[in-house]
C-alpha cells in the first residue's frame, strides 16, 4: 500500500501542476526556515544615509522609510506570513470540524441550534467575518490569527456537516449503531476517517485564501503590529511611498501572490492524488492479448442478439486483465436466455458490453457483435434508447434521487420519440400502470427513495417500455428483494416478453430462479461460457462439471435439512490470473493432465447443447463438499 501510494504522488508531482506545486512549495518552505537565519540582521539593519532609495545593485527594491532593504525584509517575513497562515488555517478547521460534528452528538434540539448559527455565518462573506471577529478579539497579532480562524470555521463545519450526512447513511455506520456504539465513538471511529481526505483537500487550497486574507488585515493595520512585520505590512508600507518608489510594494505583493499560489497548487496536486486511488492503473504498453479461440454456433435468422469471441479487457500496471475471453452466443426474437455463474465471472460485465456501457479505459473487441441485424457499433443512441432495454441491479442507484420518476421515464420518449413534454409524461404514467405501479399517476410525481424496492424495480422496467424493445437484459433484477416481490418481477418479465415480444437475458446467480423463467441457460466460469444448454431438462440434462455443481448447491423445499449444505470447494481464478488450460480444473476431481494443458472449446453435444469439457459424459463425483449450516452462516 505505501509503494502504490508513493508511486501515485510521484506520478503526480510529474504533471505539469505538481511540479509546479513542488517547486514553489519547496522555495516558500525554503524561505520560511532559512531566510530569518541568512538576513534576519540585514533585514533589520537601519541606514540613515539610504532611506527611500529607489532600486539599485544594492538594494533591488530599495529601501524604506528607515533604510532597511525591502527586498531582505520580503524574505524574512516569510516566515511570519507563513506561519500566521497555517495556524489560523489549523485553528479554523479544527473548529469547523467540531462545530460540524457536534450536530451529532448533541441533543436534537441543541444540534439544531448549533446548525442554524453555522448556516447564518456561511451567509456572510469570509473577509467580513473576520473584520467581525477582529473588532471581537482586539488589534494585533493574536487578534488577527482568531479572527481569520473561526472566520473560516463555519465554511468547514457546513462541509463536515455535509460529509458526514453522506457518511451516516451508509450500512457499516447502521450496523455500528444497532450493535451498541456510542455516538462520540460512532463519529470519531466511523465517520470522520471516512471524511478526512476531502477535509485535507479543502484544508490546503483554505491556507491560500488565509494567507490572502492576513495580508489583508496587516495591510488596514488591524493585523500585525511594529515592530514585527509580515508581508502585508510590508506592502502597507510601500504603498505609502507607491508615488516616489513604486517597487517598494511590488516584493510583498509578489510574495503573497507566489505563496497563495503555491497553496493552492498543492492542494489541486493533493485532490489529484486522492482522485487517482479510485482510478484505473497506468495502461500496460503493448497490444491487446490475443482472444483465446471460441467456437460460435450458426446463429437462427431471427437472432436478436449475436455475439462471436467477445472479449472485453483493462488495462493495469502489470499488464492487461481480460474478465471476459471469448464468450460466443446468440438470443433469438422473443426468446428467455439465462446467464448464471459465481461472482467475478463475467457475466455483468458481457451485458454490459453488450449494451456498450463499458468505459474507457476497458477495451470491448470481437468477431461479431449484431444487435437487431446490424453491428452494435453502428447503431445509433435513438436506436438503443428505443429497442434494448437495460434493468440494473439496484435500480436506487439507477434513478436521479434529484428527479421525479415520471419526469426520468418521459425523457426517454422526449429524446428519441420526440414527443411534447406532456405527451411524452402521459406516456410515462402509461408504462408505469402497464407494469401494475399502484396509483401511477400519483406515483410518477414522486421521487425514487418514496418507491419501495419492487416498485422502483418495476419502474425501471416501465423505462426499459417506453420504447419499442427488442431485448431486455435484466442484470440481477430480484437481488435483495423478498420471495414474493421476485415473483412479482418475474412475472412482469413474462408479460412484458409475450405482450411485446421482446428477448429476455437475464443474469442471476440463482440457479432455480433462471430455470423457471428461461428457456436456455448460459453457464459462464473464469469469463466464458463453459455450457450452453436448454433448461427443460435439468437438472439431468447438465454436462459439464461446473454445472452439475450449482445445480447440486441449489437449495429448495425437498432440500434434507439434517444434511450439511452442499458447497463447491475453492475458488475461481483471478481475472489476471487464469491458468493455461480448462480454468475449472483445479476445483474439477475429473481434471486430468489435459485439462490442465489444454482449453477446451464450446462444442456441441448430440443431446442439443454445447459444452466445454473434456470429460462431458462422466459423472461427476466429489465435485462438492459438505459444510454444515452453522459454518454457513459463519
Amino acid at each position: 500500500m505505501a509503494r502504490r501510494r508513493g508511486s501515485v504522488w510521484v506520478a503526480a508531482v510529474r504533471t505539469p501542476v505538481g511540479a509546479c506545486s513542488a517547486v514553489l512549495l519547496a522555495l516558500v518552505v525554503a524561505l520560511a526556515v532559512l531566510a530569518p537565519l541568512l538576513w534576519g540582521a540585514g533585514a533589520a539593519a537601519i541606514d540613515t544615509d539610504a532611506i527611500g532609495q529607489a532600486p539599485s545593485g544594492a538594494h533591488p527594491f530599495g529601501t524604506d522609510s528607515l533604510g532597511r532593504d525591502i527586498l531582505l525584509r520580503t524574505l524574512v517575513a516569510t516566515r511570519f506570513s507563513i506561519g500566521l497562515a497555517v495556524l489560523a488555517t489549523a485553528i479554523g478547521v479544527g473548529a469547523g470540524v467540531v462545530l460540524g460534528a457536534l450536530p451529532s452528538v448533541l441533543p436534537r434540539w441543541a444540534g439544531r441550534l448549533l446548525t442554524a448559527v453555522v448556516n447564518i455565518a456561511v451567509a456572510f462573506p469570509g473577509l467580513l467575518l473576520a473584520l467581525f471577529f477582529a473588532v471581537i478579539f482586539g488589534v494585533g497579532t493574536h487578534g488577527a490569527v482568531l479572527a481569520i480562524a473561526f472566520a473560516m470555521a463555519p465554511a468547514f463545519a457546513r462541509l463536515v456537516q455535509t460529509l458526514s450526512a453522506s457518511v451516516a447513511g451508509r450500512d457499516f455506520v447502521d450496523a455500528a449503531r444497532i450493535s451498541g456504539v456510542g455516538r462520540t465513538r460512532l463519529l470519531v471511529r466511523h465517520v470522520l476517517p471516512n471524511i478526512g481526505e476531502p477535509l485535507l483537500v479543502n484544508a490546503t487550497i483554505q491556507a491560500g485564501a488565509a494567507l490572502l486574507a492576513f495580508a489583508g488585515l496587516s495591510f488596514l493595520g488591524i493585523g500585525v503590529q511594529a515592530p514585527d512585520y509580515d508581508w502585508g505590512r510590508l506592502l502597507r508600507e510601500g504603498l505609502d511611498g507607491i508615488y516616489v518608489n513604486p517597487a517598494a510594494a511590488l516584493a510583498p505583493g509578489a510574495a503573497v501572490v507566489l505563496a497563495g499560489l503555491a497553496f493552492n497548487l498543492v492542494g489541486e496536486t493533493v485532490a489529484a492524488v486522492v482522485g487517482v486511488r479510485t482510478r484505473p492503473g497506468k495502461r500496460a504498453a503493448g497490444p491487446l492479448p490475443a482472444p483465446r479461440p471460441a467456437a460460435a454456433e450458426p446463429p437462427a435468422d431471427d437472432a436478436v442478439l449475436v455475439v462471436e469471441n467477445l472479449q472485453v479487457a483493462f488495462p493495469g500496471p502489470h499488464g492487461w486483465t481480460v474478465p471476459v475471453r471469448g464468450v460466443s452466443f446468440s438470443v433469438r426474437a422473443g426468446e428467455a436466455v439465462g446467464v448464471v455463474g459465481e461472482s467475478g465471472s463475467g457475466k455483468s460485465l458481457t451485458a454490459l458490453a453488450v449494451s456498450r456501457l463499458i468505459e474507457r479505459p476497458g477495451v470491448v473487441t470481437a468477431d461479431r457483435l449484431e444487435f437487431a441485424g446490424k453491428p452494435l457499433a453502428d447503431a445509433s443512441d435513438r436506436e438503443l434508447g428505443t429497442s434494448l432495454a437495460m434493468v440494473f441491479q439496484d435500480p436506487m442507484t439507477s434513478f436521479n434521487p434529484a428527479r421525479r420518476v415520471g419526469r426520468q421515464l418521459a425523457e426517454v420518449s422526449e429524446r428519441h420519440h420526440g414527443l411534447s413534454r406532456r405527451a411524452a409524461f402521459a406516456r410515462a404514467i402509461d408504462r408505469l400502470a402497464a407494469v401494475r405501479v399502484p396509483a401511477a399517476a400519483r406515483r410518477a410525481r414522486q421521487y425514487p427513495h418514496e418507491f419501495s424496492g419492487g416498485m422502483r424495480q418495476r419502474a425501471m422496467i416501465g423505462m426499459g417500455l417506453m420504447g419499442e424493445p427488442k431485448l431486455v437484459i435484466a442484470d440481477e433484477p430480484t437481488t435483495a428483494l423478498d420471495v414474493t416481490v421476485q415473483r412479482q418481477v418475474l412475472r412482469l418479465l413474462a408479460r412484458t416478453r409475450e405482450a411485446e415480444g421482446a428477448a429476455i437475458l437475464l443474469i442471476s446467480h440463482d440457479i432455480a430462479v433462471v430455470s423457471q423463467t428461461c428457456e436456455r441457460m448460459l453457464v459462464m466460469y473464469a469469463g466464458r461460457v463453459v455450457e450452453d444448454l436448454p433448461t427443460a431438462g435439468l437438472p439431468g440434462a447438465a454436462r459439464h462439471p461446473y454445472t452439475r455443481a450449482l445445480l447440486a448447491t441449489t437449495v429448495d423445499l425437498e432440500t434434507d435439512r439434517d444434511e450439511p449444505l452442499a458447497v463447491i470447494p475453492g475458488r475461481p481464478p483471478e481475472p489476471d490470473r487464469v491458468p493455461a488450460g480448462c480454468a475449472f480444473a483445479a476445483r474439477c476431481p475429473l481434471a486430468t493432465d489435459r485439462c490442465r494443458e489444454e482449453d477446451p472449446q464450446l462444442e456441441p453435444t448430440p443431446d442439443g447443447h454445447r459444452v466445454a469439457c473434456w470429460h462431458p459424459h462422466e459423472p461427476a463425483v466429489g465435485v462438492l463438499s459438505g459444510q454444515s449450516r452453522e459454518e454457513g452462516a459463519a
